[in-house]
């Protein structure tokens, strides 16, 4: 109801109180009724404002009123009607200041009290004195009053814009039970907003996925769960909301969308943010650009997914000719063993340029090492020597020791026939006084067959590196 209208109806209760005998009294005042020249004015100035709506005829008469000489009874009536009266001009700060005298007078009937304060209290906040208007509502609630749902909300509100949330959630509780079971958002909302304000996330996490059930599409309300799952330190919630919110189709714009890729990578999931990535750049929704693709390439080699990496980094390198992107592409080639493709990209890398001393030296190794997969040994060797490395002087040695030990075993292969044939020779000196039919066959050709073994084992020039 609203002030005017109960101050309207205060004021119309004077005249019963004049005329009626039963009515309670006073707290301090005796007297029960108006003397008859206070009684005719204030009558007339009740007319006016309450049947003529003629407010300043209504103040001209409670002025003549108020210069009487009135009894306790009368000085109630005349500052009720004058509440009603300043309610009517709009000065609702004088129509509190006479409820208040009325009440500081001892003038309201002890069945009023508590309906006085509530009076007083809307009045108060008509003028958006939020802290009187609240204390008096609490006088209100003390001498008895009973709150329905609307004055329940009021009292919450007054009490957050006092700092006392505490209270607030009491009535906002009660509020939200009382709307069940389709509080209004703006219920909803509050009611976060004081959990948030109180530390009392659990309660705000449960509140938020009731809202959450109502307005699934609702991008606030995902992005307030995210907050509070960042605030609590805890990412991998927050990710897997983030997650929903793109797989419901919610984030839209490439830096929402790039901040999936991010935590896909953050999480150490790189092959998952290269999906989204490559998806989402092919869509058109993300920006395909130099730096977006290298990033691509980098979530597919840390993935070793080289063979999604490749189409990537090609892509890549002919958009710039940068050396370091071609570089990458041969690196990738090497980790899938295709030594032509390898040396292939790394020419590529070392023409375009751009390349530090080191990646420069890099190439030439992996150069060499395609070169000796595929049995080049000689373009090997110069690829080791280019790099100027300790990559390439390592592999040089390697080659080396590798060749040296196939040499020593191609001179050990040849120099086994010699000694065996060398000790057949002894067997055969120890049996030279036996007539040549009583010998070994072998022994007949001996010589013959050692001086070969020996002439071939001279040629092969291993002798030297004996």
């Amino acid at each position: 109801m609203a002030i005017t209208t109960l101050l309207k109806h205060a004021a119309a209760a004077c005249a019963v109180f004049a005329l009626s005998a039963g009515v309670a009294q006073a707290q301090t005042c005796d007297t029960q009724e108006f003397g008859s020249g206070a009684g005719s004015v204030y009558l007339e100035a009740e007319t006016e404002l309450l049947v003529n709506e003629n407010i300043p005829a209504a103040l001209a008469k409670l002025r003549e009123l108020n210069a009487m000489e009135l009894n306790c009874y009368e000085r109630g009536a005349y500052l009720r009607l004058s509440a009603a009266a300043a309610v009517e001009s709009g000065d609702y700060g004088a129509a509190a200041g006479h409820l208040l005298e009325t009440l500081n007078s001892g003038l309201v009937p002890a069945d009023q009290v508590a309906q006085t304060y509530f009076n007083i209290g809307q009045l108060y906040l008509q003028t958006e004195n939020t802290t009187e208007a609240l204390d008096y509502m609490n006088r209100w609630i003390d001498a008895g009053g009973s709150p329905d749902r609307d004055q329940k909300w009021q009292l919450a509100i007054l009490n957050q814009r006092t700092d006392n949330n505490r209270a607030s959630l009491r009535w906002a509780r009660e509020v939200f039970q009382a709307d069940q079971p389709d509080p209004p958002r703006e219920v909803f909302d509050f009611l976060i907003y004081l959990y948030d304000s109180l530390g009392m996330r659990a309660e705000k996490a449960a509140l938020l996925e009731e809202l959450l059930v109502r307005n699934p599409s609702e991008r606030l309300i995902w992005d307030a769960i995210a907050g509070e799952f960042f605030q609590a330190g805890n990412e991998n919630r927050a990710f897997e909301v983030q997650r929903a919110m793109y797989l419901g189709g919610i984030l839209q714009t490439e830096d929402e969308l790039m901040r999936v890729v991010n935590f896909y990578n953050q999480l150490d999931v790189p092959y998952a943010a290269a999906r989204v990535l490559e998806k989402e750049m092919n869509a058109g929704r993300i920006t395909k650009n130099y730096d977006r693709l290298e990033l691509l390439a980098n979530l597919y080699q840390v993935a070793r997914e080289f063979e999604k990496a490749i189409p990537v980094i090609e892509e890549a390198a002919r958009l710039t000719n940068s050396g370091e992107m071609y570089q990458r592409l041969g690196r990738s080639y090497a980790e899938l063993k295709d030594w032509e493709q390898t040396e292939e990209a790394l020419t590529q890398a070392l023409n375009a340029g751009g390349l530090s001393a080191q990646d420069r030296s890099t190439a030439w190794v992996l150069i060499g090492q395609s070169r000796y997969e595929r049995d080049n040994r000689s373009g090997a060797r110069d690829a080791f020597r280019e790099a100027n490395s300790r990559g390439g002087r390592g592999w040089i040695s390697f080659m080396n020791a590798e060749e040296a030990t196939a040499r020593a075993l191609e001179c050990f292969e040849l120099s086994s026939p010699i000694t065996e044939m060398d000790n057949e020779k002894r067997v055969c000196d120890r049996l030279s006084a036996l007539p040549d039919d009583q010998k070994p066959a072998g022994c007949l050709t001996v010589l013959e067959r050692l001086a070969e073994a020996q002439a071939i084992y001279d040629e092969s020039g291993c002798a030297n590196r004996s």
